[in-house]
């Protein structure tokens, strides 16, 4: 185990985490130069045309060091590894996502190792990101490696971002390595700094039985489910029985092996490696992120701690086009889910929408990837609903309820007060954009906690309702600050607010779907903005449409969507005035049958709308 080393990369999103992941890669000869590529650990489609990571990825390196010398941790001589010429070493490294919406898979990441490499852009600095990961992987005790990448841009502020990681993070300019991801300097001497400095794995000698943390799984759809796990003690062997604690779920190991980054049996995982197990479980609720995995016949009493279990803070409510593709949406949702532990859902039904799902999810982002990778994995044609987030509903008997749609918010007569959920929201911006920002952050019901200046940053932190980061803060957060500002958040609590439900009535109908839970205050605003938005995407009829947003039966705003117009005079060339009038009046007669039968078909630019707002 002393040449084994488990560390992740960690940093805000586009630092260049997959781009050093690479270098590693190609210097280690782990993937051979004719099969590289660009974000080589970015296997999905949407990460590559995106350029972000959104699941996190293991990979075994081995690495081979001549005469190589490193300084025991325990002791302070300097001495020989095993007394050997030539050093081989095991680097399991795991490569994680960096935007907020997948913090949960940085601190799953992090869980299976002993250090973390902390990359900042020379051209960025300091971002939100980097603080909630380096806060992090410090709660867990874990050796931090930082380094500065993009040294040889043009535009870097090597300098700067120094002074940033020394005066905010606390690091010593000793600790501090430069290099630059794209053309590999500095990346060896880096590599060995993670040899010398990160400790090796350690296993719990008083604990003789097999243990091993699932910190990630995937499913297979004929080797069924796939563990990956990170051993913590013990060994397992193909053709083992094993058992997961959690679900008391029995199965047998039908294959054993690491991640290079493909999928390689090894027959056997011993202490302190990473690796996987396909255990051909088809029942996907079984198999649980987090849990422990032992031998049927060495179960433990001390199973490991696992993780905080993830509460979904945005829910949308996702309904098929075509009603009959519902259980291939059940379907996809339940093999999502085995490797994102983050999702929740139920099923739903909306008057508008059908036979759909109400999904829980960690932020727009993540609500946004999961949609498309339905649609593409599993060529589904979706429908969006509004987002909304979670309500605690106390009732004039003393009831809690929770509820995360507007439709399910009981009659106003019944409510005593409505508690919203509050976040704790950081935000890093250069000096020049600090009063477009705070305008900014005042008009989203937000109060300000603290600013403090770090070089030529300003670190703003805010107290504000979690709905009102979901009604397109992000998108004008980037536009006010040049796309130089960034943010990280977490939920500190619920608070009661003064809160309605504001109802979308198409042609006399209410349509659930639109329904939205807003501020008393700025219920007038959004109601006029939200029919303005439907009245350009739902297309004209032959009749009138009237788009109504109400509070109750009070009617806050109105748009009328016109008829198409068909001249049904053009055809008399002369006669009397009363030949006209009774044509118009058929035809007044006709239109006012069809607005009275007529149904409104809503397309799907229309929900998809609502998304912005």
């Amino acid at each position: 185990m002393k040449n084994i080393r488990n560390f992740a990369i960690i940093a805000h999103v586009d630092h260049g985490k997959s781009t050093l992941a690479d270098r590693m890669l190609e210097i280690t000869k782990t993937v051979e130069h004719r099969l590289m590529q660009n974000q080589l650990l970015d296997s999905n489609p949407i990460e590559r045309e995106r350029g972000i990571t959104i699941k996190l990825a293991p990979v075994r390196m081995i690495y081979k060091i001549p005469n190589h010398k490193f300084e025991d941790p325990n002791k302070s001589k300097i001495q020989n590894s095993n007394n050997q010429t030539d050093s081989e070493y095991i680097l399991n490294l795991i490569d994680t996502p960096g935007h907020v919406d997948f913090s949960y898979e940085v601190n799953r990441s992090l869980a299976a190792c002993e250090g973390a490499i902390l990359v900042v852009d020379a051209t960025q600095g300091v971002q939100a990101q980097t603080l909630s990961h380096f806060n992090q992987a410090k709660k867990l005790g874990l050796t931090i490696i930082p380094a500065i990448n993009k040294i040889d841009i043009n535009i870097a502020e090597v300098e700067n971002t120094k002074k940033q990681l020394i005066d905010l993070l606390g690091f010593a300019e000793s600790d501090l390595h430069y290099i630059s991801a794209k053309n590999g300097t500095g990346v060896p001497e880096l590599l060995q700094v993670v040899i010398d400095k990160i400790p090796p794995p350690k296993t719990e000698d008083r604990i003789p039985n097999t243990r091993a943390l699932i910190f990630n799984s995937n499913f297979d759809p004929h080797l069924g489910a796939i563990a990956w796990i990170r051993m913590i003690d013990g060994q397992i062997k193909v053709r083992d029985r094993i058992k997961l604690l959690a679900t008391n779920a029995e199965t047998v190991a039908v294959e054993v092996g690491v991640f290079i980054p493909g999928r390689h049996d090894t027959g056997i995982l011993e202490a302190g490696e990473v690796g996987y197990v396909v255990t051909n479980l088809k029942d996907l609720s079984l198999l649980t992120v987090g849990d422990t995995l032992t031998l049927s016949n060495q179960v433990t009493n001390n199973p490991l701690p696992g993780y905080k279990p993830i509460t979904p803070v945005v829910f949308v409510g996702l309904y098929p086009v075509d009603g009959s593709q519902i259980n291939t949406l059940r379907e996809g949702l339940e093999k999502l889910k085995l490797s994102d532990s983050a999702l929740t859902y139920m099923p739903e039904f909306s008057p508008a929408l059908g036979n759909g799902f109400r999904v829980g999810l960690l932020g727009l982002l993540h609500a946004d990837i999961v949609q498309e990778r339905l649609e593409r994995e599993f060529d589904l044609n979706l429908i969006a609903s509004a987002p909304s987030v979670s309500y605690q509903i106390f009732t004039m008997n003393h009831e809690l309820i929770t509820i995360n749609r507007a439709a399910a918010l009981p009659d106003p007569s019944l409510i005593n007060q409505i508690r919203e959920p509050i976040i704790k929201l950081s935000i890093f911006v250069p000096e020049d954009y600090v009063g477009a920002v705070m305008q900014l952050c005042q008009n989203y019901r937000s109060e300000m906690l603290d600013m403090v200046y770090v070089n030529k940053l300003v670190n703003l932190t805010y107290k504000m309702p979690f709905a009102e980061l979901v009604r397109q803060f992000f998108d004008n957060l980037k536009s006010v600050s040049s796309g130089y500002a960034t943010l990280d958040y977490e939920i500190i609590g619920f608070e009661t607010s003064d809160l309605v439900r504001l109802d979308v009535l198409i042609a006399g109908d209410k349509v659930d779907a639109f329904s939205q839970i807003v501020p008393r205050g700025r219920a007038v605003y959004i109601a006029r903005d939200l029919v303005e938005r439907l009245g350009k995407v739902i297309p004209r009829q032959q009749y009138e449409i009237i788009i109504q947003a109400a509070i109750g039966s009070k009617i806050l705003a109105r748009a009328d969507i016109k008829p198409f117009r068909k001249d049904v005079i053009a055809k008399l060339s002369g006669g009397d005035q009363t030949r006209k009038d009774k044509l118009l009046k058929k035809q007044k007669k006709g239109k006012a049958r069809m607005k009275r039968v007529g149904r409104i078909d809503i397309p799907q630019e229309a929900f998809l709308s609502i998304l912005k707002i």
